[in-house]
């Protein structure tokens, strides 16, 4: 499988472009920046990973977690 990436300029193109990969019944999924975090945001996750690295938390095996979970 292989990735291709396309820089749409607008609302229209981009419709064109869906319009098109459906047509052909292509799989396709697209990111956007709906999702664009508040700077207090960034500066949170910023420091929670130097935490992290500096060893002042900790992370549990996916196993742990997972078995906490079962059943809910």
């Amino acid at each position: 499988m292989e990735t291709l990436k396309v820089d749409i300029q607008n609302d229209q193109e981009k419709k064109v472009l869906l319009a098109f990969l459906d047509s052909l019944s292509y799989h396709y999924r697209s990111d956007s920046d709906d999702y664009v975090l508040s700077d207090d945001q960034v500066k949170e996750m910023v420091k929670r990973k130097a935490d992290f690295l500096s060893g002042k938390t900790t992370s549990r095996a996916w196993s742990e977690i997972k078995q906490r979970y079962e059943g809910v």
